[in-house]
């Protein structure tokens, strides 16, 4: 499985750095939505999920994280821990957060608004409609 990580341009002097962020020229989509993680308890995984159409990405501002991706057929572990890069998280792709350090942030960009209906919650049911999907895109080649 290919895994897509962005490392975006910090700009920055005495002061301090700056990383700034555009939909379209930094972020392969249009942001719909932004929110972030914090103060997560040691031992807690989020996420636990795919989604059906939207796309994210993932930055660890502060702290860092463990991403396990899994599209149906591999798995694989990201770490996330620098505020510059971020990880592409594409649709059909379900998605856990884990091993956050203490101070760890983490911020999401999303492609789409909240949708209850565009989560995959169950991780069978995960399974399924990427066969399904997968069956399609066959079909679709022939």
């Amino acid at each position: 499985m290919q895994t897509i990580k962005y490392t975006f341009q910090p700009h920055g002097d005495e002061r301090g750095q700056l990383v700034s962020l555009e939909e379209y020229n930094d972020i392969p989509f249009r942001i719909k939505r932004v929110y972030y993680m914090y103060d997560t308890i040691p031992d807690v995984i989020r996420g636990r999920h795919a989604h059906k159409k939207l796309e994210q990405i993932l930055v660890c501002v502060h702290g860092s994280c463990k991403i396990r991706l899994d599209n149906g057929k591999e798995k694989k572990i990201v770490v996330l821990e620098k505020p510059y890069e971020g990880l592409y998280v594409a649709s059909n792709m379900w998605r856990e957060m884990f091993d956050f350090s203490p101070d760890a942030v983490l911020m999401v960009f999303a492609s789409e608004i909240y949708d209850e209906a565009d989560y995959i919650r169950d991780y069978d049911e995960f399974l399924d409609y990427v066969e399904k999907c997968d069956d399609i895109e066959s079909a679709e080649e022939v």
